[in-house]
């Protein structure tokens, strides 16, 4: 696959098959997306593969419960035009996907997030390239529970970036139109 056709690919794909991605595959795209750029060369992401379905039910359980508490505090937040979905008990925030990988890093870091956002896209161009589906699960960085942080390794010195689903996709959407760039100036 040559650059402008995977781009063109990736795809935020939120239907899956029912077949597992395996941990072998799952890293090798983890150390393709560690060649992404950083800040001061920090290499600040860490990563954490989970694949166990229970244990993603308890997150996407935890994280709908914690978005719409922060809905009931803030009528102008964001996430209220999504509150009928995330009210469903049946909604599953990782869409039944098989996998989800999440990228992390140290809060003290300055240029932490932009890091680990890096080392995402390239996470999801390396699973593009292998004709998997990912998309970016932004309501998964809403993770309290001592509990379930400790499950995934990730202490109260991280903050969750990157939660990244991954699968086979059932069915790839059509590329959604894209406005022209806004470039201001040229000298």
């Amino acid at each position: 696959m040559n650059y402008d056709e995977l781009l063109i690919k990736r795809r935020s794909i939120r239907k899956f098959k029912n077949e597992a991605v395996s941990n072998e595959i799952i890293i090798e795209m983890i150390n393709e997306s560690i060649y992404a750029p950083s800040s001061g060369n920090e290499q600040s992401w860490k990563f954490s593969i989970v694949s166990d379905i229970k244990l993603m039910k308890k997150i996407s359980d935890e994280a709908k419960i914690n978005i719409l508490k922060r809905i009931e505090l803030n009528a102008n937040d964001y996430a209220k035009k999504y509150k009928e979905m995330l009210s469903n008990i049946n909604y599953n925030i990782f869409y039944n996907a098989p996998s989800v990988v999440f990228i992390f890093g140290d809060k003290k870091l300055k240029n932490m997030i932009i890091n680990c956002s890096l080392a995402a896209s390239y996470f999801m161009m390396s699973a593009t390239s292998r004709n998997l589906g990912t998309c970016w699960i932004n309501f998964a960085t809403e993770i309290k529970s001592p509990y379930l942080l400790k499950e995934l390794g990730i202490s109260e010195n991280f903050k969750i970036v990157a939660p990244i689903i991954i699968g086979y996709p059932e069915q790839i959407p059509h590329i959604p139109s894209r406005k022209e760039p806004e470039i201001i100036k040229i000298i």
